[in-house]
């Protein structure tokens, strides 16, 4: 296996772990906001209020793109496999 091969690989796993991780960090991160707003606003400091909604916004991106992250995690095993047998 050649040092391009090697970094073409490597570049094709962190665009795919990019796009897995996206979605659910952005939904969470935007939930965590609103929930901070409305702790700020109603001046309840709970520590575990943040976490069921974040829990269950990322539950729900999973059941929701659950079948394209499949897709594209196969896809990219797929590549590698390619890549690796026409070394």
């Amino acid at each position: 296996m050649t040092q391009d091969q090697v970094l073409h690989i490597l570049f094709l796993t962190l665009v795919t772990a990019a796009k897995l991780a996206a979605p659910i960090l952005l939904a969470v991160l935007i939930i965590g906001l609103l929930v901070s707003i409305f702790q700020v606003a109603t001046q309840i400091q709970e520590m575990t209020l943040t976490f069921i909604p974040k829990l269950a916004v990322a539950v729900l991106i999973l059941i929701v793109l659950g079948d394209w992250m499949l897709g594209t995690l196969k896809a990219f095993a797929l590549e590698i496999i390619e890549i690796s047998i026409s070394r």
